[in-house]
């Protein structure tokens, strides 16, 4: 019985270290497709200093439809990179762009 309550105990404080191991491999894989693909409109690092797109760092934890829209079917000036891009791949750029925005 007390094997099984150390095994649990070792699995809960394990859990958020694989989360945040997750979430590091997800904003890594998000700003190496970031660099290939969004960084020639919005700027290097997220670091838009044309004024020609939009400055992805103010997106906020809420508007994860909004991105996703916006990257599937385009607005404005930016392209639709609908089937171009997995939802995988988009979900890897939301948690870059989140884990570079505005505080």
């Amino acid at each position: 019985m007390r094997f099984g309550r150390v095994a649990v105990s070792m699995i809960l404080i394990a859990l958020p270290c694989a989360a945040a191991s997750a979430d590091d491999t997800a904003v890594r894989k998000g700003e190496r497709i970031y660099e290939d693909n969004c960084s020639n409109c919005h700027g290097a690092e997220l670091q838009n200093n044309s004024s020609i797109a939009f400055d992805l760092r103010r997106l906020r934890a809420d508007e994860h439809a909004r991105f996703v829209n916006s990257v599937q079917h385009g607005k404005n000036a930016m392209p639709s990179w609908d089937g171009k891009l997995t939802g995988d791949q988009i979900e890897s750029l939301w948690a870059y762009v989140r884990a570079n925005a505005f505080q």
